[in-house]
């Protein structure tokens, strides 16, 4: 965590953290010096500002003894107990903000909404602001690929007592000395496991890590990353929108993630902005509400990616509030044909199939595609596609549990290319991307942060619902935030897909247990059925679902052999009548369209059902 209390003396760094030498060389040279840190601001410039540098290291790291449990309400405390201290100093003015990237982002929101004394104002940059939705779980799945690259890079290699780490060049050995790996293991709560092992946002795993978003008072600067469309975005996003501030803006860049922070004329912004709460010098009106409440970064073009340089091409443009109050909410229909128009198509339904459990190296998709843009379009905003799904076991497969989605949206410009953007990692993405485990499709309607074109879920245990095959199952999908200036001749292309595809780079959802690896099917299974008949019945799968998938289990452990598991790859996902709308500027129209399909015999075994609780028109 960085700290920023004003100073008439010296700065005072706690820690020296490793920056990598690929990045620190790309870095501004004004923020090059003996204490530069990964992430976080330098204190060799900005004690020539008149500010001190604090950066604690968190319990269980660096030099701190503990138990290290990261992300967690009692390193959000112990943050509070920093701040406080921090403002009572006597070199201090008793005024502190806060600044860093990432981690030291996503840690600003819940120590902001514990109110501790003398926290002043905070700039989250590309920070997360909800540990479940935009980390951990996407849509209910886990996210374990970055969780187990960030936990083994950056987080145990700076455990308190891990031996040699100056010898790495990882900062300095422990003061008090090494500890065991017995030791180690014994005082860490391991992120990797524990997101595997619990799913649901009522268990207190990850309860004990909530906080509410509106006791968030002071003045912030949230800097979202267009590019960070797996983790950061939208947590700078939501977090601008719910918090409870007076004075709160919201900023969105490009760039690899290391890099905007320390370029001049984004530095320049931050001091700005901590002048005005931190000193009283106010040269822009961010105390007095003057500045402009939200600053869009307009992605027109093919600039390549991760080039700083190339991407000084896209202009800005300044709002007065997000979302934009000028949106349109514009409705795409699917076609049977793959297409993707705004036209409702009038013919029957119909089926378009893909396989289960694609990954990044064996995709599986269907894309459908817009004509070419008659015009240039602006599409800025929050993204929703309603669906109707369904899965299907081959014959003699096994049968399947739940249907996990992946959506992409995808720009080709002019030329026929697919334009890529800077990701995180200066990797190239597209536009957006989200996510639904269809077990987790339940939509908390009467929550105060639902919107129609924002559905907010709960994911709660009690929120699990059955996914029972041949049955056609409503789901709204919410797609991360993006910016994109269609221009004339462009097309914006929708994917869907049964796993990662391109631009998921090493924020992959591929762990095996829990992308529902299930007993395969043997005939025994079938003479045991009439004894777990009542568990399994289809009103039992509606009204008590646990009840059902205890069935399920007891089922698979009574009849089928534990050695021979296979994952449901035979699957097939069935998708019909998929409906999405996007935000486009300059319309007003914000009519939100339902439709109601009547379903035919289907030919997979059992006739197809109409959507629960949604209605929806046939397509051909």
């Amino acid at each position: 965590m960085t700290v920023f209390p004003l100073s008439t003396q010296k700065a005072s760094s706690l820690t020296i953290c490793s920056f990598h030498s690929k990045s620190y060389s790309e870095v501004n040279p004004e923020h090059h010096s003996d204490h530069s840190a990964w992430e976080t601001p330098d204190p060799g410039f900005w004690t020539q500002h008149g500010y001190a540098v604090v950066r604690a290291d968190e319990r269980g790291l660096g030099q701190s003894p503990g138990v290290l449990d990261t992300m967690s309400r009692g390193t959000s405390e112990a943050f509070v107990d920093v701040v406080e201290w921090a403002a009572e100093q006597p070199w201090s003015s008793g005024k502190v903000g806060l600044l860093g990237i990432s981690y030291y982002a996503g840690s600003q929101w819940r120590v902001a909404a514990r109110q501790p004394k003398g926290l002043a104002c905070i700039i989250p940059w590309e920070g997360m602001s909800d540990y479940y939705r935009d980390r951990c779980r996407h849509g209910g799945i886990l996210s374990n690929k970055f969780i187990k690259f960030w936990w083994d890079r950056q987080v145990i290699t700076n455990q308190y007592g891990r031996p040699g780490r100056a010898a790495r060049n990882w900062g300095p050995d422990t003061i008090e000395g090494d500890l065991s790996e017995e030791e180690l293991l014994a005082n860490r709560n391991d992120q990797t496991i524990d997101n595997a092992t619990h799913k649901f946002r009522d268990e207190p795993y990850y309860a004990s890590k909530e906080y509410n978003m509106e006791d968030i008072k002071v003045p912030l600067l949230s800097v979202a990353n267009w590019g960070g469309i797996l983790l950061h975005l939208r947590g700078n996003v939501i977090g601008y929108m719910n918090a409870g501030s007076e004075h709160k803006y919201l900023r969105f860049i490009t760039g690899r993630h290391d890099l905007p922070f320390y370029y001049h004329e984004e530095v320049e912004l931050q001091r700005s902005f901590l002048d005005a709460f931190l000193k009283g010098e106010d040269r822009e009106g961010w105390s007095t509400g003057q500045a402009p409440k939200v600053d869009v970064l307009l992605r027109k073009g093919n600039v390549g990616f991760d080039n700083a340089e190339a991407e000084r091409a896209y202009t800005r443009r300044t709002e007065n509030e997000w979302p934009i109050a000028r949106t349109q909410y514009t409705k795409f229909f699917l076609t049977p044909d793959l297409q993707l128009q705004t036209q409702s198509p009038q013919s029957k339904l119909v089926k378009v199939d893909y396989r289960a459990l694609g990954t990044l190296e064996s995709p599986q998709l269907v894309q459908f595609s817009t004509p070419a843009f008659e015009q240039e379009t602006e599409i800025t905003g929050h993204i929703v596609a309603h669906l109707n799904v369904s899965v299907s076991p081959d014959k003699g497969g096994p049968l399947p549990s739940d249907i996990d989605l992946f959506l992409t949206l995808r720009y080709i410009s002019p030329t026929g290319e697919e334009v890529y953007y800077t990701g995180t990692a200066g990797d190239p993405v597209p536009l957006a991307k989200g996510w639904l485990r269809v077990s987790m499709r339940k939509v908390n309607e009467k929550h105060l942060r639902h919107r129609e074109y924002l559905p907010h879920r709960d994911y709660f245990s009690t929120d699990v619902l059955p996914v029972m095959p041949g049955e056609v199952y409503p789901v709204d999908v919410e797609i991360w935030p993006s910016n994109v200036v269609v221009e004339k001749g462009g097309k914006i292309v929708l994917e869907v897909s049964s796993g990662d595809t391109q631009g998921s780079g090493i924020f992959q959802h591929n762990d095996p247990n829990d992308r529902y690896v299930i007993p395969s099917l043997h005939s025994s299974l079938f003479r045991d059925f009439e004894a777990n008949k009542a568990k399994l019945s289809r009103e039992t799968a509606r009204n008590q679902p646990h009840t059902f998938r205890a069935g399920v289990r007891e089922l698979c452990d009574s009849s089928c052999d534990s050695k021979q598991i296979e994952a449901v790859s035979d699957s097939q996902f069935r998708i019909i009548n998929i409906l999405c709308y996007v935000n486009i500027d300059y319309m007003n129209d914000k009519t939100i369209l339902r439709h109601r399909p009547i379903a035919p015999e289907g030919n997979d075994g059992g006739p197809e059902q109409e959507p629960e609780g949604r209605s929806t028109r046939r397509i051909s």
